[in-house]
């Protein structure tokens, strides 16, 4: 059994999972859990007495796990670690029992009556050492508003599909509080630096200072509390966290205490006002390891250590200079920074800036990676679905490297995953990455819809050979329908061949809520970048799936009735696009009549498709909002945070701002109350025009449709958080109201 130790002056305490011992000197084992026997108890507590675990030595060093069927109806599951024993747990429900367990709390796990045994033994070993999730984005797009269950049942799943590292930001804003206010700023300074909860990662990245500030000091304190049983949890189960180090983010008002500090504003970020730049201590500058001393202490004083630590300083924004040897000098300065407080420190650094800005070049990214002692540097590649930056730098110079599946801009609800391209660049990797191949990671930015794409490539990492998809795909739909049935798995053969099939892109979402047009997506800065205008399939071939889902034994299982909605309301969407263009050939051919009745019945599908989303708890937009409302304090806080909550999802940053519906969602609530009233809006002046002889004024329209948005984030309008009807049946009347449309056209 692996366990992990937190000293604390005066007492030992040994962390396992779902209890805490106070070390006294006895040898006996704890009253307490062993953190996978916690694990069975929370995800199948009606064979927690059956479900067995025992530890085992990996003679190659790698994790491994073993699955054997004991007399009696037991099932015993062997590994070298806790991580290793939940992947087997995983691996036995997964292909034994048929279930699915999602990495969102509100969908139950569902399991059969008796437990199926195992014929003969089953074994695994991991083919890499580490597999790393999360994304500083996730934390704005997914967990601003989470409580403790949320994230009890994700950590669950971390441990579940071997994820043995994670980034683990949570609570750091009372760290900065802490040591800020040591360094002489006020409390309204603080708070005022910080941007709003949902925002916060921006700025954790050094890009945005300010925004939708000042922070309470309700949600710091709830976010502290959060991380200390996050960080438990996380640890017992066998995964390190990810903290922070201090990479030069600094309050502008630090100058006026420092006056001879070398602190600069750094530039832009997508078109925010320069009242919420941020600002960089130079790493050179004397100042910068007083700071990282204070901020490492503090940290390990409230949250411990594992030795690894995000530290970010460039990542959408240009250093101040593009000298090999400055950008030399930064990086050992900040490393060097670090090992004074902590000599065993490591340093987790996002590829992304790579990728995301080309100016580095290959001499530039060497000179700043390997500026740190070999080892002592991990990058995590960030987008490797698109491009594998490992190809381009010799294997990241040396330097231990994850391999990362992103999947998803801003939570988008679109159906998206090129898994026959990933499963053939991780087997290329696993050949030809190099030695100093860290592991397999997944970066996604939120949750929401593609949950097989991430636990595809979590498994990547522990089956023995390249994956024959196919098969895979079978048996995705049985867990995810319960059982075997052909109906399901035919339709998942349609959705691996005609949808998965190509990757995420950056605003892959809907037309339903893009800005609305007559032509194209409807915002100027993703031309040329966005892919929903035109899919890779025919409409009638997702909808084929769609029928042969309800076709399919409704064994009642939530994962099943989520698929059937996720589904739904892509070919909803899907055939969103022929309405609109309809209603665009009618405009160009001056019909007002059919103009209006092309009208009514793309509002008409918007209303329908909220209703189908209404029937899921986690495609709902009260959902969202309650669960941040339900953070305040009091009324005033409670509508503070629903603001900031609307707005991350639609303006995003202020009205008509550059990243405006970049985390657009097809959530029910949403749909009804701000997609479709954009488009109603955008359709009565379009025919307007028309009916006065005039040409549509598209720029006179974006003033009037921004000033909505905003008014829509600024609104106290209710919505319903709580699932009403039934998906299935829902489902069913939109098939059959929409069958001879969709499949005629």
């Amino acid at each position: 059994m692996q366990v992990r130790l937190t000293i604390i002056p005066s007492l030992l305490l040994i962390v396992l999972g779902s209890g805490i011992w106070a070390g006294t000197g006895s040898c006996s084992r704890p009253e307490v859990l062993l953190p996978a026997e916690g694990l069975v108890q929370r995800i199948a507590p009606q064979f927690a007495g059956d479900i067995l675990f025992e530890q085992i030595a990996s003679p190659s060093g790698k994790d491994v796990f073993e699955l054997e069927s004991l007399p009696g109806g037991k099932m015993m599951i062997r590994g070298n670690s806790q991580n290793s024993m939940a992947v087997g747990l995983n691996h036995y429900l997964k292909y034994y029992c048929h279930t699915s367990v999602s990495w969102f709390a509100d969908q139950a796990v569902q399991l059969p009556e008796a437990l199926p045994e195992v014929p003969g033994k089953v074994s695994r070993e991991a083919r890499v050492v580490q597999r790393f999730f999360l994304n500083y984005c996730t934390y704005s797009y997914t967990m601003p508003w989470w409580e403790w269950r949320d994230w009890e049942r994700l950590i669950d799943w971390m441990a579940l599909n071997g994820i043995n590292t994670t980034l683990a930001i949570t609570g750091q804003e009372s760290i900065w509080y802490k040591v800020w206010k040591d360094f002489g700023l006020s409390d309204s300074q603080i708070r005022s630096y910080f941007t709003g909860p949902a925002h916060i990662p921006f700025h954790r990245m050094s890009l945005l200072d300010r925004w939708d500030g000042p922070l309470p000091q309700s949600w710091m304190d709830h976010e502290l509390e959060l991380q200390k049983k996050i960080l438990a949890r996380e640890r017992s189960l066998g995964i390190t966290p990810v903290l922070q180090a201090f990479s030069g983010h600094v309050p502008r008002e630090l100058r006026q205490i420092y006056p001879d500090a070398k602190i600069k504003k750094l530039g832009d970020w997508v078109g925010f006002d320069s009242l919420y730049h941020s600002y960089f201590l130079d790493p050179m500058d004397t100042l910068f390891p007083v700071i990282q001393k204070a901020f490492m202490e503090e940290q390990t004083r409230q949250f411990g250590t594992d030795h690894i630590y995000g530290a970010d300083p460039f990542v959408e924004i240009k250093p101040p200079s593009w000298d090999p040897d400055f950008l030399d000098r930064v990086s050992k300065t900040i490393y060097g920074s670090m090992t004074e407080t902590d000599p065993e420190a490591q340093w987790l650094q996002m590829a992304w800036v790579f990728y995301f800005d080309k100016d580095w070049s290959g001499d530039r990214i060497n000179a700043y990676i390997n500026a740190v002692p070999q080892g002592k540097m991990t990058l995590l590649d960030y987008f490797c679905e698109y491009e594998e930056i490992w190809k381009s730098t010799e294997s990241f110079f040396g330097q231990p490297y994850y391999w990362c599946y992103l999947g998803n801009f801003g939570g988008n609800t679109m159906l998206a995953g090129n898994l026959k391209d990933v499963n053939q660049r991780i087997e290329n990797l696993l050949k030809n990455g190099g030695n100093n191949l860290a592991g397999i990671g997944s970066t996604l930015e939120a949750l929401d819809d593609n949950p097989l794409a991430y636990e595809f490539v979590f498994e990547k990492a522990w089956e023995p050979e390249q994956i024959d998809l196919h098969n895979w795909m079978d048996q995705w739909a049985d867990r995810r329908c319960g059982t075997v049935d052909e109906h399901a798995r035919e339709a998942w053969q349609i959705l691996y061949e005609k949808v998965y099939s190509k990757m995420p892109r950056l605003g892959h979402g809907t037309l339903t809520n893009g800005r609305p047009a007559l032509t194209g997506y409807g915002h100027k800065h993703w031309d040329g970048m966005v892919s929903m205008i035109n899919p890779d399939y025919a409409t009638d071939e997702l909808f084929r799936a769609w029928e042969l889902l309800l076709e399919a034994e409704d064994q009642g299982r939530d994962v099943f009735h989520y698929d059937v909605v996720n589904v739904g309301r892509q070919v909803l969407a899907d055939h969103f696009m022929v309405l609109r263009d309809r209603f665009t050939d009618a405009y160009e051919q001056k019909d007002e009549e059919a103009m209006k009745a092309g009208g009514e019945q793309m509002i008409e599908l918007l209303n329908d498709l909220d209703r189908l989303l209404a029937t899921q708890r986690n495609f709902m937009v009260g959902h969202w909002i309650e669960d941040a409302r339900c953070i305040g304090k009091d009324a005033d806080e409670a509508a503070y945070y629903e603001k900031n909550a609307r707005n991350i999802l639609t303006t995003w940053g202020g009205e008509n701002h550059p990243l405006t519906d970049y985390a657009n969602r097809n959530w029910a609530g949403l749909t009804k109350s701000y997609y479709a009233v954009r488009w109603k809006m955008f359709m009565d002046e379009v025919i307007a025009s028309v009916e006065r002889g005039e040409v549509f004024d598209r720029e006179a329209f974006l003033v009037e449709v921004a000033g909505f948005e905003w008014d829509w984030v600024e609104s106290s309008e209710k919505h319903l958080s709580e699932p009403v009807e039934n998906s299935r049946l829902v489902a069913g009347e939109m098939v059959e109201k929409y069958r001879d449309e969709i499949l005629v056209r």
